[in-house]
């Protein structure tokens, strides 16, 4: 009697000690972050320079960004990704190999796209990895040859694709939701490739390629006062550009709830993506109630949108929702990809979790996991000298307060269920969305039509088109 009442305390013990150990812990005191103030200074060409000096390791990283306004591209759509695989081959000043050969020796990393150029070196090889960074950012040696190469491989990636349930639906929800000529909603063709030459390619790195919006972020293991003549001399004959910025209208979202659906007869799979767009300003004082909510909502693995159509019902892999933010329109969208059969049941779940998002107050769990995760992932992040870098230079292209950053753990813990609340009814608008679905019509149409929701058919460009014929 006695062993069984100690093996009746013993298994209490240990079933107590499970379930504290599933416990969510206790928050503890908001950590302080301390984010270093950068030396600023600006070059008669525009250049904003943001030096952040950091001795704790013998690094230093340049990170040059170009704040390029959007624009569209039309039948020649792809030249400014063509003009970012060609900087970097090399110079006018020295060749693409002799180029690598350096950058290999100094064991550096260097790299460039239409909009910015990076660096990161060892500090003994600063300067002169800062002059390779100059030389493939600002003399490029744009040649056919290499045009060539590079318009090939995208083409071979377009043809690869052509059957891609996933790679359809990445491009139609974005014409669809900003419209084929606004620039988030133009893509790349075939046919538009081939209308690009070089000279188009030169234009375009001419006109965009400018100081006037440029910003370069120094980080590491240098001295301002050592590196502040040599950033005016290496970019000191770097001149202004006209450019011409068009403005372009804000889409609109759609009147009423609709599916737009696009038929793909090979997929064996459906990609749903339930999408509208906004304009969300990271100064905005919602934007942390916005992007806690949107990750209570699907960005992480207990979130609404997984904890339902992953865990309760098992349709899917994953669920989520992604949000963009800044200066210029941008989107929400949840998306999954789920079995053909159950396309129409997971509609009507994505529509339940957001209209329970929009007349729900989170609980008190869920949104202190919210925050506790983005105040941990701030935490790490600030450690790290590229991020410095990204919140010197966010501070200036967002228009943000100066002390946005100090103050970014503050702000997160003052965020309430009501702000989520009101975050949700002002973004999400669930009865202003499409609800765009790649997949085959044959096995989903039917079902899709018994939610009494409009259904709009589209082909896989974007086109509208007529309901497809089932067989």
């Amino acid at each position: 009697m006695k062993k069984n009442s100690l093996l009746f305390i013993l298994i209490l013990v240990t079933a107590t000690m499970q379930a504290q150990a599933r416990k969510q812990p206790l928050a503890g005191k908001p950590p302080v972050v301390n984010i270093k103030k950068p030396h600023a200074f600006t070059l008669p060409n525009g250049l904003k320079v943001m030096v952040v000096e950091n001795h704790k390791l013998p690094k230093v990283t340049f990170n040059l960004t170009i704040d390029t306004p959007p624009f569209t591209e039309g039948n020649k759509k792809g030249v400014n990704e063509l003009c970012s695989s060609l900087l970097g081959n090399g110079s006018t000043k020295i060749s693409k190999d002799e180029f690598n050969e350096e950058v290999d020796f100094m064991g550096a990393s260097i790299s460039f796209s239409s909009n910015s150029a990076y660096a990161s070196a060892l500090s003994k090889f600063a300067k002169r990895s800062l002059e390779l960074l100059v030389d493939g950012a600002l003399y490029p040696n744009f040649t056919q040859e290499e045009l060539d190469k590079e318009k090939a491989k995208l083409i071979e990636g377009l043809r690869s694709q052509e059957k891609s349930v996933s790679a359809i639906a990445n491009r139609v929800v974005n014409a669809l939701a900003y419209g084929k000529n606004h620039p988030s909603g133009e893509f790349i063709t075939e046919e538009t490739l081939n209308n690009i030459t070089l000279e188009d390619v030169i234009n375009n790195y001419n006109s965009h390629f400018t100081p006037q919006n440029a910003y370069l972020a120094i980080v590491g293991d240098i001295k301002y006062e050592e590196i502040k003549p040599y950033v005016e001399q290496l970019f000191g004959s770097w001149k202004k550009r006209t450019s011409n910025n068009i403005n372009y209208p804000d889409p609109k979202n759609v009147a009423n709830l609709q599916i737009n659906f696009i038929d793909v007869p090979n997929a064996v799979q459906s990609e749903i993506s339930v999408v509208n767009t906004y304009t969300l300003k990271m100064n905005d004082k919602d934007f942390f109630p916005t992007v806690i909510a949107s990750y209570i909502l699907g960005g992480g693995f207990n979130s609404y949108l997984n904890m339902n159509l992953r865990e309760a019902h098992g349709w899917t892999y994953g669920a989520s929702t992604s949000i963009g933010a800044g200066k210029y329109v941008t989107s929400i969208r949840s998306s999954s990809a789920v079995k053909n059969n159950v396309t129409d049941s997971a509609v009507v779940e994505f529509i339940k979790e957001i209209r329970k998002i929009r007349t729900e107050k989170v609980t008190t769990e869920e949104l202190e996991n919210a925050k506790a995760g983005y105040i941990g992932r701030f935490v790490m992040k600030a450690e790290k000298p590229e991020s410095i870098a990204r919140y010197a230079l966010n501070t200036e292209i967002e228009n943000l307060p100066a002390d946005f950053y100090e103050n970014y753990i503050k702000t997160i813990n003052a965020v309430n269920k009501e702000d989520v609340l009101a975050a949700a009814n002002k973004y999400f608008l669930i009865d202003n969305s499409r609800i765009i679905i790649v997949g085959k019509g044959k096995d989903m149409i039917p079902g899709l039509e018994k939610l009494n929701i409009p259904i709009f058919y589209f082909d896989k460009y974007g086109n509208p088109t007529e309901k497809p014929v089932l067989e």
